[in-house]
């Protein structure tokens, strides 16, 4: 006959106290707290690519259309173009205050606005293109009004 023996109080036991888990929760909160963010912001960076994506097709779009107009084309159904996913397009007519004034037909704004999850983009939830007199220029920004932007020959939206 065999005899049971149970586990004396001071001998250790298999498993973990409440308090080992307690704290391994814990430490698994401040990774994710940290990791959760930065994991987001490349994740919207990433998204970015459709709108640049959109924006070339613009591009591209605008001149075939001046090829067969005398002027750009400020619809995107003319162009046969369409927005992306979580962000909304716009084209418009450049608006020129600096001398010489030039006819506004001869150039195009293109806009993009993050929309849902692109609209916490914290650098560039806007951004835009401007083509005018021949020069590409380019802005964006987080917490602005797309009348806002700031047009300049390079941005960090559109680093290459």
């Amino acid at each position: 006959m065999r005899k049971l023996r149970f586990p004396h109080p001071l001998q250790p036991r298999n498993g973990f106290s409440l308090i080992e888990l307690l704290i391994a929760i814990a430490i698994v909160g401040l990774l994710m707290m940290v990791a959760l963010p930065a994991y987001q912001d490349s994740a919207r960076k990433s998204k970015r690519s459709d709108a640049f994506a959109a924006v070339s097709a613009v591009q591209l779009a605008q001149e075939r259309w001046r090829a067969n107009n005398a002027s750009y084309s400020t619809s995107l159904d003319d162009l046969k173009v369409t927005a992306p996913n979580l962000y909304t397009l716009t084209i418009t007519t450049p608006t020129i205050t600096t001398a010489p004034v030039m006819n506004p037909s001869t150039g195009y704004v293109v806009t993009v606005e993050g929309t849902g999850g692109q609209a916490a983009d914290r650098q560039c939830q806007k951004m835009g293109v401007k083509m005018a007199a021949g020069n590409l220029t380019y802005a964006g920004c987080s917490n602005c009004a797309i009348a806002d932007l700031v047009y300049t020959t390079t941005h960090a939206c559109w680093a290459r």
